[in-house]
């Protein structure tokens, strides 16, 4: 017998764990799930900002918490992953949204800030689903893990000068279809998201140089992402209704990776 579409979609019970939850396309995640039903635990740099983002979400309705660690040092993610599993209990949800970018001639770019990229958008992300897979999702069988990606991982620029971050994103891209097929046997869903441009703190630099309407025009909808359209996807990869999708990469652009190549 069937289930009720709506029933697919519902998160009561669950548990999130939301990694750069604080503001922008995280935050835009973490109201989803949170409005689907989720318990919320976002973990970010600042308390300030994760306090404000809490209360924003507690105002919607939705049980959310934070705790504050920086993702580029093992020893904080291992701290903040107990933390979060004593306080919270098992992860069923595990979105990896912390990142950073760098902007520089693949020629001159400073190699520390090739490792703060690197360690922030890859290294943290092993380390996270190491963490929880084996201390909450492996035990008992079944998760979900979303990682956002980017389609600067799905194909390379001649303009931008993004060289760690674009190899950062393809390393997500590939980091998820290779553990999608080494943890499916467990029960866990891996799947990723590669948003376009949206508004954040990230792009803020490259839409106030390109700008905003130059950017719409490359997508064949003719905008850029806006505050919902991460939603859906979020919540079909966390969900019953994606429970037989895993090792997909599902760009979030407009369709600017369908003309412009990617994928």
């Amino acid at each position: 017998m069937s289930t009720p579409v709506q029933q697919l979609f519902d998160l009561t019970g669950r548990h999130a764990l939301v990694t750069g939850g604080s503001r922008g396309l995280g935050l835009q995640i973490a109201e989803a799930l949170g409005e689907a039903g989720a318990k919320v635990f976002l973990v970010a740099r600042k308390a300030d900002e994760l306090e404000s983002a809490v209360a924003h979400l507690q105002d919607k309705g939705i049980d959310a918490r934070w705790a504050a660690a920086d993702m580029s040092k093992p020893e904080d993610i291992e701290r903040v992953a107990g933390e979060v599993l004593r306080r919270q209990g098992d992860i069923d949800i595990l979105v990896n949204n912390a990142g950073a970018t760098w902007g520089a001639p693949a020629e001159d770019h400073p190699l520390e800030a090739w490792d703060k990229v690197m360690n922030l958008n890859v290294r943290s992300l092993f380390l996270m689903c190491q963490q929880i897979g084996r201390r909450s999702m492996i035990p008992r069988k079944r998760g979900r893990i979303v990682n956002i990606a980017s389609i600067a991982g799905l194909s390379g620029s001649m303009d931008a000068q993004f060289i760690a971050y674009g190899a950062s994103k393809g390393a997500v891209v590939n980091f998820t279809r290779t553990l999608a097929g080494e943890w499916g046997r467990h029960g866990i869903n891996v799947n990723a998201i590669a948003p376009g441009f949206f508004p954040s703190k990230m792009t803020r630099a490259t839409i106030a140089e390109t700008g905003a309407d130059k950017l719409a025009k490359m997508a064949p909808l003719g905008r850029i992402g806006d505050d919902d359209d991460l939603k859906g996807a979020a919540l079909l990869f966390a969900s019953d209704a994606g429970k037989h999708i895993t090792g997909q990469i599902l760009a979030i652009d407009g369709g600017v990776s369908a003309v412009h190549g990617g994928g």
